[in-house]
């Protein structure tokens, strides 16, 4: 740059001489300038074949820096050292610092010797001024440069971007979207800027940088996640990085307008022989159309259908409407083509077009000359062709139509005729298709016009010498032989279905007798299977009996049955005989009733089969109820004799127990007698069971031979004996209780002489009322509390009776209650002597062991006014000898 002057190169450079030093000592700033500064060195070092690696490491010996200057500028330096010593290196740095030098650029602070030491700090330093003289220096844009030139093309470029403002090279450029901007304004093809969002920069990021290296060759500088994750990305990084784009998008500039200066001539040149070619070719097609529309236009054959003038009209209709209005427009932007052509080769300097032979514009006016003198007269022709067929297609039409209706009405009516439906009909079907064929003969007449129409329109289409009579004559003579086999098929069918009535109506009749007579006989043969076959329960020899006088009475109807069965078969035999003579095909059976002859002779051959059965079954049950009936005699006669027995011996038993005959021991004596009796007549209970068995076997339910079942028996028997066993019981007690108390054999009759009277149910118990009396009776005058005290000790449990036992026991208890009291006194007193107590150790020598601990864990201590411990008092002895109840 030796035009730049050494003060302007001085100016420009004084902002940057520090290169921000401070910002170098942020680690994150060193490291985006680090990745930035060796991409950048990398895009120019590898035109020569190589590349760094580590910035500060790969520059100290001063050989690829060298390498670097040459490459970018394009200059060859001094012949570099070879030497391996730390002055070979110095000498190399050296000789980069003064080419950079002498281009103008002031280095501050920065020797040789920082270089060779690998000071990173120096080492950026140093390729920021390299990049900012060789890589920003140059930018112009509209009188600014540099940096503000820089900025100013990108705020340029992304102007019309949504989201994008760029105003510096730091914080403007976070989310990527200034990226993709430059690249989308240049390459829009790359980028579907559409699709980017403002709220994820490193998809932004990461885009623009990988398109840029695939597409633009320009190399990643830096790390997406680096720029969002600073506060203020790295200003060097990223003008280094946005001058890569400026440089690669300035040069596709110049060599697309060089291209483009090219193509334009190029474009004139084939823009001349398209429309060459184009003349060329759409003179071919119009006059190929014009030789084609010309025989068409003077073609005057007739046609023979009002169809074919009409479409003829039309086309031509058509060929005026559509098809020759875009031809005369063709022609006359054939001739302004040609014309244009014609200047456009002057101006260029080209020679004039001349189209091939044949194909002039005048040879176009020539054959459209011919084209319209063909036109004359053929619409008025056409129109005259139309008018002279309308008349015959009015006719051809109106046969057609005519022929048609009576066609479509005919169309199946001959398959109607013919069929056969009355040979599976029934009566009432027959009746209604008799309705029907009539109905069909008036429709038949009435369509007689339209048939003699027809053929007066033939006739006339032959008098005018129509082009398609023979058609029209065939299909009126189909007409004519269809209507005259129509009338013979009418007639027939007629014939047919009257016949069938009569034969029907006959068959009918014999059909609702044979259901008259076979329903009641069906009805009565049911009954009868029902009957015979209905299992009968009989209990008696009377009901057996009574079952087989009415089978036999049932019998005797059987020969007057089948000669109603004969006479019903009968009736069904001639109706067969009536179907095979005529020929008549029965549609199906008979409508009155369901019963068939087979379903008769069933039925009837079921009920012979079942009479004999019934006869053996009735005869079997007869003689089971005559072994029934003598198990019921022989159980009957002994159930009424051991019934009574049981009744007599229980009476007996009860008015011994009651009566005062004799003492105690001779009432104890007569019921041992009584109960050795009574044992010694359990042979005949089990006889009766075994009898009973046998009935229970045999089902027998009821007896009329006796009133007695076993059930009763066994009840009866089971309370004989515990009756029995219980009296003796009593008894038994009764004696201890005598002699226990002293109770005289008067007192015993007295106390069953007051029981007696008060037992007025004479149940052996005296209810609750019952003993009240008895006690007021006997001279008790006593309150609710008292009677209810002398309840709880005669009925303990509750049960709302009194016994005899439970009597003796109050009443001895009673009697005796005055010298119990006597003989506890007297016994305390010989135990207690003088005091009015005595000791444990008294008691326990007194009395047996066992005895004295029963007394003393009964007796209460004693507590008077001189209680002694271990004492016992006289209530505590007596109630510990004869219980509270007794004092």
């Amino acid at each position: 740059m030796d035009h730049y002057d050494s003060q302007q190169t001085n100016d420009y450079m004084q902002p940057e001489e520090d290169w921000d030093r401070d910002l170098l000592l942020d680690p994150a700033w060193e490291k985006q300038q680090r990745k930035t500064f060796t991409a950048w060195c990398n895009s120019h070092l590898r035109k020569a074949g190589t590349q760094i690696e580590n910035i500060e490491e790969d520059f100290r010996d001063g050989l690829k820096l060298m390498l670097l200057l040459e490459v970018i500028s394009g200059e060859r330096l001094a012949k570099p050292e070879r030497g391996k010593m730390r002055v070979h290196k110095i000498s190399n740095v050296n000789k980069a610092l003064d080419f950079i030098a002498s281009k103008g650029v002031k280095l501050v602070s920065i020797g040789a010797e920082e270089i060779v030491d690998g000071n990173v700090k120096m080492t950026l330093g140093m390729i920021w001024t390299i990049i900012l003289r060789f890589a920003i220096q140059d930018i112009s844009v509209e009188e600014t440069s540099a940096k503000e030139g820089l900025l100013l093309w990108c705020q340029r470029k992304t102007a019309p971007y949504k989201n994008v403002n760029i105003q510096n090279f730091h914080i403007s450029w976070k989310d990527g979207l200034g990226f993709c901007a430059l690249i989308h304004r240049h390459r829009p093809e790359l980028i579907d800027y559409g699709k980017l969002r403002k709220d994820d920069p490193l998809t932004n990021l990461n885009t623009a940088f990988d398109v840029a290296e695939k597409y633009l060759d320009i190399p990643k500088m830096l790390d997406a996640e680096d720029i969002v994750g600073t506060a203020r990305p790295d200003e060097k990084a990223i003008m280094t990085y946005v001058s890569s784009f400026y440089h690669a998008f300035s040069g596709a500039q110049k060599a697309e307008t060089a291209a483009n200066r090219i193509c334009k001539v190029l474009a004139v040149n084939q823009e001349n022989e398209q429309l060459m070619e184009d003349y060329e070719k759409l003179a071919s097609d119009l006059l190929e159309w014009i030789r084609r529309t010309i025989p068409w236009l003077e073609n005057r054959a007739p046609e023979n259908t009002m169809h074919a003038m009409q479409q003829k009209l039309e086309d031509f209709r058509d060929y005026r409407r559509l098809h020759k209005p875009p031809k005369v427009q063709e022609k006359c932007q054939l001739e302004i083509n040609f014309n244009t052509l014609q200047t456009k080769l002057r101006l260029s300097n080209r020679p004039a077009f001349m189209p091939s032979e044949g194909r002039m514009v005048s040879d176009i006016n020539n054959a459209w000359g011919c084209l319209e003198q063909a036109e004359k007269g053929y619409e008025e022709w056409l129109l005259n062709e139309i008018r002279r067929l309308e008349r015959l297609d009015h006719l051809a039409e109106k046969f057609r139509q005519k022929a048609s209706i009576h066609e479509a009405w005919t169309d199946g009516k001959e398959a109607m005729l013919r069929q056969k439906d009355y040979e599976t009909a029934t009566l009432s079907e027959i009746k209604a298709l008799l309705k029907k064929h009539e109905a069909f003969e008036s429709d038949l007449a009435a369509h007689q016009d339209r048939v003699e129409q027809i053929a007066a329109i033939a006739q006339e289409l032959n008098e005018l010498d129509y082009y398609d009579s023979p058609s029209v004559n065939a299909r009126c003579q189909k007409i004519c032989d269809q209507w005259d086999n129509l009338g013979a098929l009418t007639q027939k069918r007629r014939e047919a279905l009257e016949r069938t009535e009569k034969l029907l109506e006959t068959i009918d009749q014999l059909y609702l007798e044979y259901a008259k007579r076979a329903a009641p006989f069906n009805n009565w043969m049911e009954g009868a299977m029902e009957d015979l076959q209905d299992t009968f329960i009989v209990h008696t020899i009377e009901e057996i009996q009574g079952l087989t006088t009415a089978h036999e009475q049932f019998k005797a109807t059987l020969p007057d049955a089948d000669k109603e069965r004969l006479a019903i078969l009968g009736i069904h035999n001639e109706v067969s005989k009536i179907v095979q003579t005529y020929h008549v095909n029965m549609a199906g059976t008979n409508p009155y009733t369901t019963i068939t002859p087979q379903e008769i002779n069933g039925k009837w051959d079921h009920v012979r089969q079942l009479v004999p059965r019934r006869d053996q079954a009735l005869t079997e049950e007869h003689t089971r109820q005559q072994h029934n009936e003598r198990l019921r005699k022989q159980f009957g006669a002994q159930a009424n004799v051991i019934g009574p027995w049981i009744q007599t011996k229980m009476e007996e038993i009860g008015r011994i127990s009651i009566e005062m005959h004799g003492t105690l021991e001779d009432q104890l004596n007569h019921l041992r007698q009584y109960e050795k009796s009574i044992v010694n007549y359990k042979p005949k209970i089990d006889q009766l069971e075994g009898d009973h068995q046998l009935i229970q076997e045999a089902l027998i339910f009821d007896n009329k031979h006796t009133n007695y079942t076993m059930e009763h028996i066994r009840v009866g028997w089971e309370q004989l004996l515990t009756t029995i066993a219980r009296t003796i019981n009593e008894v038994e007690n009764q004696i201890l209780t005598r002699d226990a108390k002293g109770i005289s054999q008067e007192q015993m009759n007295e106390f069953r002489a007051s029981f007696n009277h008060f037992d007025r149910k004479k149940t052996g118990m005296m209810d609750t009322d019952d003993f009240r009396a008895c006690l007021i009776s006997m001279g008790y005058n006593m309150g609710e509390a008292e009677f209810a005290r002398i309840m709880s000790i005669v009925d303990p449990n509750r049960l709302g009776v009194v016994t005899f036992q439970a009597f003796i026991d109050f009443m001895s208890r009673e009697t005796a209650d005055t010298d119990t009291a006597d003989q506890v006194m007297a016994s305390f007193k010989i135990l207690a002597g003088d005091k009015n107590y005595i000791t444990v150790d008294e008691l326990r020598r007194e009395l047996p062991p066992d005895q004295a601990e029963y007394c003393i864990a009964r007796m209460a201590p004693y507590t008077g006014p001189d209680a002694v411990p271990g004492a016992l008092d006289y209530m505590s002895f007596s109630t510990a000898l004869y219980g509270e109840s007794d004092l």
